[in-house]
């Protein structure tokens, strides 16, 4: 077994912190359920655990240190005496040896309490039940190191445990939003489904879909999959509630004699009528012609009137206008103005 701050890469004086960190990097780049491929993952995985084993239990670490133990967790054979062995007993020593190794393998296998009460097999859980494979207590880097613990795990990672929810994001168009009333989406598992949109469903809403998140271990029940819906920006509506806004621009003439203006909405353009003198700004309602609502309706679209000028001069139409102002003058403003 190496040095196990040669194995994670750490120097002597790093902080408790600093060795976590590091073998959690380790950990998650050499775990086999990543490295399908790759047949030395598995020994490097069994030697990282190992080398946690020792530096992320302090009384291991300071032992080790002092060189007390080695790289494996078993005590070091330390002489006595004047020539190394006078004051060695046979029998003394067998014994205590055997229980400090009996001691090691009870309190620091990967399924002792060695880490403070499971504390390994729980970082290990933490950092590595994402990845949808087996559990790092039912791998063979689980228990690969000093004192074959594995046993002493083996009772915990073999029970059923249900799969993590995944926390999805899906953007959705106005028109799948409100006309076809579906989406589609990619899985954590890379199978894309058709996602149902439950009528009256607004940005921020969420959609659960069971057994769809992480596997479950041991045959546990699969998580959830969470989809929060965002919509994206249309480029002819605004969406307010189950409403939606639309600017229609007219032209100067259409304002002033009426006319009939095709207007888009979610289900297909529809031909407008503008009310001779109409002004910019005016709103209009088309009922029913917005997003469809939890009451099993639909909200409305309201299309603001917006009097586009020629984009270029004019002079028949500054001759109308010079003239206008003279014979039919009015107010645009109101007092508040003044």
């Amino acid at each position: 077994m190496r040095d196990p701050y040669s194995v994670l890469g750490v120097p002597k004086s790093s902080t408790e912190q600093d060795i976590k960190r590091a073998f959690r990097k380790l950990a998650k780049q050499y775990h086999p359920d990543q490295n399908a491929n790759n047949p030395d993952a598995q020994s490097r995985f069994a030697e990282i655990n190992q080398a946690y084993e020792i530096l992320g239990d302090k009384d291991k670490r300071q032992k080790f240190d002092r060189g007390e133990i080695d790289a494996e967790g078993k005590p070091r054979f330390q002489a006595h005496g004047f020539d190394g062995f006078s004051d060695f007993d046979p029998f003394r020593d067998a014994g205590r040896d055997a229980g400090a190794n009996r001691g090691f393998r009870a309190s620091g296998g990967m399924g002792g309490g060695g880490m403070g009460g499971g504390g390994f097999d729980d970082i290990l859980n933490d950092i590595l039940g994402g990845f949808g494979g087996r559990r790092a207590g039912a791998g063979a880097g689980y228990g690969a190191g000093a004192g074959g613990g594995a046993a002493g795990g083996a009772g915990r990672s073999s029970m059923p445990q249900a799969g993590k929810n995944v926390d999805l994001l899906l953007q959705v168009t106005l028109e799948e939003l409100g006309r076809d009333g579906k989406a589609r989406i990619t899985l954590p598992s890379g199978k894309s489904v058709e996602l149902k949109i439950p009528a009256g469903t607004e940005e921020g809403d969420k959609i659960r879909l069971r057994g769809q998140g992480q596997p479950g271990l041991n045959g546990g029940p699969a998580g959830d999959a969470v989809v929060e819906i965002r919509l994206r920006p249309h480029r002819l509506f605004e969406v307010k509630g189950s409403d939606l806004h639309l600017n229609l621009p007219l032209t100067l003439y259409e304002a002033v004699l009426g006319a009939k203006v095709r207007t888009p909405t979610l289900d297909g353009a529809v031909n407008l009528t503008i009310p001779a003198g109409s002004s910019s700004g005016k709103v209009m309602r088309l009922k029913g012609k917005g997003l469809p609502t939890k009451a099993g309706g639909h909200g409305d679209l309201l299309v603001r009137l917006e009097i586009i000028l020629p984009p270029h001069g004019d002079e028949e139409l500054e001759t109308l206008m010079k003239a206008w102002k003279e014979i039919t003058p009015y107010p645009a403003r109101g007092p508040e103005f003044d």
